[in-house]
């Protein structure tokens, strides 16, 4: 009787943890600059300014533009926040350049003057 009093009690235990750690993660998700969306998929979400990111004589896809485009009228912080990432400088994207993409589309509502680590945007 007394074991079993303990095995319901560590059981409660297990899962009042499990529920509060799922609780914390779901908030600290949703607690970067996008928002809700892990910075993976914002940064999958760009692909398409691959080329664009890595030569600034590289003419923007009209892909790029609307990806970068929603992007920004959406979560603004985002952006710097995925070109800051680790995943850009595992693809190799040129900070300098992809920080450029924004003005090179025609984007009126981009955050010109914006410090992007040690880059301004255009």
């Amino acid at each position: 009787m007394v074991m079993e009093f303990k095995a319901r009690t560590f059981l409660a235990t297990v899962v009042m943890f499990l529920l509060a750690s799922s609780v914390l993660i779901m908030e600290s998700e949703g607690a970067g600059e996008c928002g809700k969306t892990p910075i993976g998929s914002a940064a999958a979400s760009l692909s398409p300014c691959l080329d664009a990111s890595r030569n600034g004589r590289a003419k923007v896809s009209a892909a790029c533009c609307s990806k970068v485009g929603a992007l920004l009228s959406t979560s603004p912080k985002c952006l710097c926040s995925v070109l800051l990432s680790p995943l850009a400088k595992q693809a190799k994207i040129n900070l300098a350049i992809a920080i450029t993409i924004p003005k090179r589309c025609n984007i009126r509502n981009r955050p010109a003057g914006k410090k992007c680590g040690k880059y301004t945007l255009p």
